[in-house]
């Protein structure tokens, strides 16, 4: 059985995700078969695997830094906000239901078993499993049967390091005090802290680890700083999300839905110089530009209700008359379409008439679509016609069936008029002759050719993956952290 360490940090977005990721791919560069774990992953973000399972993205891109394939069995149970006090449950891959959070904490105890299962098959095929635990360790509200944090570090036998967020401030709050409020037995499973985030002249907090580890009892591991690495974030706690910094030659709007998911869907686009990506909510924030992205949504009538009280339809449909092109990805090409229906009450129920801006008809279904899949573009026409007959893969996830009299999009499906274009491929801009023809495209129609660098996706994201790696390995004391895994609990 593979030895374990488990990341838990002080609060939801203190760098778990990434540090995990960063311990992954340094394991695998030190030769050690590694694999990521995360018991209970709640996020709009999503993958499918190869075998066509539902599993956090987060947990799809750690794997990808230990170089494996993702698989169900990094991610036993996902769940998926619908409303404010409800989600999708899924275990094991595939959707059983929508619970409220009082009918799920009820009910979780009961999915130990599946997890450990998951856990122990997992174990048996590699060296080392990175776990990560979700938000805050100490929530002493839902302590009671916990299955994600010092519930799952106790059933895997895994020594814990907790990471504290110094970027936010009050790092030695966070972590003197989740320490002061675990229970004795919890405390001995903590064997070191980590500080994340740090910016500036790291040498200014030597005094800050000597006050962590006389008042905390435990070593600091190290202070990591704030590192630059472009690699897939979380959840909706992205920075990414509020971005709204200087446009670039290029703007890509994309609208930002209440319960936008698979808004790294568009992270490609960062490669391309000269090319900016913003998150809009408000009316006036849309401004003119070069193009619009209708994005993923877990709750596609409740959001389309959104879009069109906030005014934000409006907005879309007069760039659309001026000739901004608009792209959809799955709960966005069915919001471009004519109706949305609901009938089985799959995502809440009801219906609810859509853009009008593409000639289809969703209908919602008890079933979901998991695939991965890959193919060609049709032959278009268009303000896009340059992305005729280009290939691509991604995924789907969706409960939704369209029909649709607008032209095919894809070999499978999706939908185009004029300048609105529409598809359930989420990453589709992934691939290198979408992204850079789109990107092309674009310059050209402001009369300017566009010069910058394209770079191979995939190599891109290992690079990127490595810059992460390095810069944990020369912040933190590997001998130590090495000597924690050996000895476990």
């Amino acid at each position: 059985m593979a030895k374990a360490i488990m990341i838990q940090g002080t609060m939801s977005n203190a760098g778990k995700s990434f540090f995990a990721a960063a311990l992954c791919r340094i394991f695998s560069q030190d030769g050690y078969s590694c694999a990521p774990f995360k018991s209970q992953n709640m996020a709009l973000n999503s993958y499918i695997t190869a075998d066509g399972f539902e599993i956090g993205r987060a947990q799809a891109m750690q794997a990808e830094a230990a170089g494996i394939e993702p698989s169900v069995l990094i991610n036993p149970v996902l769940l998926k906000p619908t409303t404010d006090v409800g989600s999708q449950v899924i275990v094991n891959g595939k959707a059983v239901g929508n619970m409220t959070a009082a009918e799920y904490f009820k009910r979780k105890k009961e999915l130990i078993p599946q997890i450990m299962e998951s856990y122990n098959k997992l174990s048996a095929m590699h060296d080392i499993i990175v776990i990560e635990g979700a938000g805050s360790p100490v929530e002493l509200n839902l302590k009671s049967d916990d299955i994600v944090n010092m519930g799952m570090a106790q059933l895997a036998k895994a020594p814990v390091l907790l990471v504290g967020d110094i970027d936010r401030g009050g790092v030695f709050a966070q972590l003197l005090g989740t320490l002061s409020l675990l229970e004795k037995h919890e405390l001995d499973m903590v064997k070191g802290l980590v500080v994340n985030k740090f910016r500036g002249d790291i040498s200014l907090f030597d005094s800050g680890k000597q006050i962590l580890e006389e008042r905390g009892g435990k070593p600091l591991l190290g202070v990591v700083p704030y590192l630059r690495c472009d690699i897939e974030d979380e959840d909706s706690l992205s920075r990414k999300l509020d971005s709204r910094g200087s446009k670039g030659i290029i703007d890509i709007a994309v609208i930002r839905l209440p319960r936008i998911s698979n808004f790294t869907d568009f992270d490609v686009f960062a490669q391309y110089d000269g090319v900016s990506v913003r998150y809009v909510t408000k009316y006036d924030d849309l401004e003119e530009p070069d193009m619009i992205i209708i994005p993923g949504t877990k709750s596609t009538i409740a959001d389309m209700k959104w879009l069109r009280e906030s005014g934000m339809e409006l907005a879309v449909k007069r760039c659309v008359a001026r000739g901004v092109p608009v792209f959809g990805i799955c709960g966005g090409f069915q919001m471009l379409g004519e109706s949305i229906s609901d009938p089985l009450g799959s995502e809440g129920g009801g219906s609810i008439s859509g853009m009008g801006l593409l000639k289809c008809r969703t209908v919602f279904g008890a079933e979901k679509v998991q695939t991965q899949t890959k193919g060609n573009f049709c032959k278009i026409g268009g303000f896009f016609e340059c992305l005729s007959e280009a290939e691509f893969s991604g995924y789907e996830i969706h409960m939704g069936t369209t029909e649709s009299e607008s032209p095919e999009l894809l070999e499978c499906g999706g939908a185009y008029e004029g300048n609105v274009y529409g598809c359930y491929i989420h990453g589709i801009f992934d691939s290198q002759y979408v992204s850079e023809r789109l990107v092309k495209r674009l310059f050209e129609h402001k009369d300017i050719t566009y010069r910058g660098g394209i770079v191979n996706r995939e190599n891109y994201k290992q690079a990127q993956f490595d810059m992460l790696a390095d810069g944990v390995r020369r912040s933190i004391d590997m001998e130590l952290l090495y000597r924690i895994i050996g000895e476990g609990i």
